[in-house]
Formats: structure tokens, sequence, C-alpha cells
């Protein structure tokens, strides 16, 4: 009975939201937003996975017998939700979560789990961690990304405790950035991909934390590394999408990066050539059908859909001629939000954050 109220309270909020047109006429919809209801929602999914140490995936690289522990021991701050980057985005998700909303009834707990977990002491161990001969390319730069994004988020929350939970977990955010500035001129070729190993997602957020804190040479190195991987590209094969286990666009997800690194007008221009096709405001895009949520692998296809929504929105906000996106966006959104409650952890333990990313584009 609680699944299916959940299913309903995020339908009902969704049809709210939604509008239709006289057949023939082109559909103008604004974003979709997150609201309190659905922010009650999202909020339950890390909550019942960051301290839930098992089931677990490490990924880990071992140099020597000494270096296995369990999960926790490893990584005493982001050892929940299955795995490292799940456990880092969705912390980014119960601080954003009380950054858009400090009403919010769970509050107490998750400052608690806060407080709990990013201590210096434990970002201390997590650092080390990433410090070791085998780890070089841990996570990198798919959990590069969502760190830098939670520690955006941090330095945004107004709130008493942000200022130390930002302060504990800066040490980490200053290594993994001198990782990317590190590795991007050893980069050659993007990855595009639509798994963790994607380039564009990766600069994308690393990006929005290089303009948040005015890092300046992280910020030009993106901005000259994204130009050189993307700049001449030309009709991306959207019919190629989605792939079996995609949970990112590759095409849209490189849009969303290049709207950002461009001006408005050389932004144009290049999307004029990226996809000529999404200039038609008659274009039509079906969402990813997801045929088994219980998949660990095919439940990746909601992750899909709300990468197409954010990538969409932003796409928009950069060049509101092409607002009749809103509405593909918008659809794709509404294909996926309400299956997340499905009580399957397989998508349970990560497709929020994906989920609040589409809804809370700023």
């Amino acid at each position: 009975m609680l699944k299916f109220n959940l299913f309903c309270a995020l339908l009902i909020c969704l049809i709210f939201f939604s509008c239709s047109s006289p057949e023939g006429k082109v559909l103008i919809e604004e974003p979709l937003q997150l609201t309190y209801d659905q922010a009650l929602i999202l909020a339950n999914l890390p909550l019942k996975c960051l301290q839930k140490e098992f089931p677990n995936k490490l990924n880990q690289s071992l140099g020597n017998p000494e270096e296995i522990g369990t999960p926790k021991e490893l990584h005493p701050v982001f050892y929940g939700c299955y795995d490292w980057h799940s456990s880092v985005h969705g912390h980014w998700l119960l601080v954003h979560l009380l950054r858009k909303f400090p009403n919010h009834s769970k509050s107490n707990e998750i400052l608690t789990i806060l407080s709990d977990n990013v201590t210096k002491e434990n970002v201390e161990i997590e650092l080390n961690y990433f410090k070791r001969e085998s780890e070089k390319s841990f996570e990198r730069p798919y959990g590069w990304a969502w760190l830098l994004k939670l520690q955006e988020e941090l330095n945004k929350w107004d709130h008493e405790k942000a200022k130390e939970l930002s302060n504990n977990l800066q040490p980490l955010s200053d290594f993994i950035v001198n990782k990317y500035i590190e590795f991007l001129p050893r980069l050659n070729y993007p990855v595009r991909g639509g798994e963790h190993s994607n380039t564009a997602f990766g600069l994308s957020l690393a990006y929005d934390y290089a303009l948040h804190f005015k890092h300046s040479e992280l910020k030009n190195m993106i901005e000259l590394r994204s130009k050189k991987y993307y700049g001449n590209d030309k009709d991306c094969p959207m019919t190629w999408e989605p792939s079996g286990f995609d949970f990112l666009s590759p095409c849209l997800q490189e849009a969303e990066l290049m709207s950002k690194i461009l001006s408005k007008d050389e932004f144009k221009n290049w999307f004029n050539q990226f996809l000529p096709q999404f200039t038609d405001q008659s274009i039509q895009l079906a969402p990813a059908d997801v045929s088994d949520r219980t998949d660990g692998k095919l439940v990746h296809l909601d992750g899909a859909n709300f990468c197409r929504a954010w990538s969409l929105y932003r796409i928009v906000k950069s060049a509101p001629e092409y607002i009749h996106l809103n509405a593909i966006a918008n659809n794709h959104v509404k294909s996926s939000l309400p299956m997340m409650v499905d009580g399957s952890y397989e998508g349970e333990h990560w497709l929020a954050s994906f989920a609040a990313l589409a809804l809370s584009q700023e």
C-alpha cells in the first residue's frame, strides 16, 4: 500500500504540471520543478541505503593483501548505497533537498547522517584510499564529478552545519581537482559511452564546481579540453541511443556540457550542426523503455531518461529559441519518476539523485 501511495503522489505531481495543446500545435511547456512532496519521497531512498553497508560493490584494485577491508573500513564516509559513487551522490541529494526545502520533515535524520559520516577523520581515510598506488583511476571520472558536486552543494547550503561539513570534505575535493588537472591533458580522446566513463558528464559537473569556486585553472582546463574533444562534432547519431545499459545520453550530455562552455551564439552554431534535427519544433523523441527494473543494468535506462531531461532543460536555458524541447524533457521525466518507488534496490540506491538533478536546474 505504501508503494502504491508513493506512486500516486508522484503521478499527481506530474499531472499537475503537465499541459496539452490542440492537435497540430507546437507544445510549449515550462520545465518540471522539484516540489516539496517529491522531495519527501526522494529523500527516503538514500535514507534507506546510506548507512547500509551490504550488499556492496567495492570496485577495488589490490596492491597487496593488506589493502583488503570491509566497505566501512575502506570508505567510512561513502560506504553505503551499494557503491562509492552512489553513496556520494546520495549525500549530495540529501544536502540538496535540505538546501531547497529547509523545513524538510526528515531534516533531523539527514543532519545526523551527514554529521556522523562527513567527519574530518573519516574524510582523511577516504583521501588516503585515493592516494594508494593501486587506485590511481578509482572512480574516474564519474565518482570524481559527484564528489565535486557534493562539495559545491555544501558550500551553497545556508545552514550552521554546512561550513563544518564543507571544511571536512574540502581536502578530498582539492585532491580530486588536482587529479582532473593532471589527467585531462593525457586524455587524448573523450569517452563517449553512456555509462560511468562518459567524459562529458564528468566535465560538466566539474565545470559547475570550477565556476562556483572560481577555480580558474580547472575552469580553463575543462574549457580547453571540451573544445578539443567536441568542438568539431557534427550529426551525433541519436538513432543509436539508447544502448542497452545506458544511464547517460552520449549525444545530449555532450550538448549539455557545450551549452555551458560556449557563448550563446557559439553554442547555437555548434548545436545546429551537432543535432540539427532538434531545431525542428515538431521533433519527437520517445523515452527509453525499461523492461525489468529488478535488473541492475536494465534499470539504467531510467537514468538515461533523466539525463536526457536535464540536458534538454539546460539547452533551452542556454538557447531559449529551443523551448519546444522542454516538452520532450518533461515527457522523459514523467516516464521514469513514478517508477523509482517500486521497492527494487537496483534502482532505488541511485535513481533519486538523477531525478533531483533533472528537476532542479539552476
